[in-house]
């Protein structure tokens, strides 16, 4: 996980994210944006997510103690 924020900068097309951030907020946050979303979560640390999961995360750091609760 120690590349997460990074990765979720690439994937929300920012330069850094903060834990603390709404996925909404980003500009190109739309349902694409979830199954990169899902793709990243499923290549980078096995875990399988929901759309519905993504969305009720809200926040960088939800959606971090998500995939960890996965693990």
């Amino acid at each position: 996980m120690e590349n997460f924020e990074k990765d979720m900068a690439e994937v929300l097309e920012v330069d850094t994210v903060e834990l603390d951030d709404e996925l909404s907020g980003f500009d190109c946050w739309d349902s694409l944006t979830i199954l990169s979303i899902i793709a990243l979560a499923d290549e980078n640390y096995s875990v399988t997510l929901s759309a519905a999961e993504i969305n009720d995360a809200k926040t960088i750091g939800n959606l971090k103690k998500l995939i960890i609760s996965k693990k």
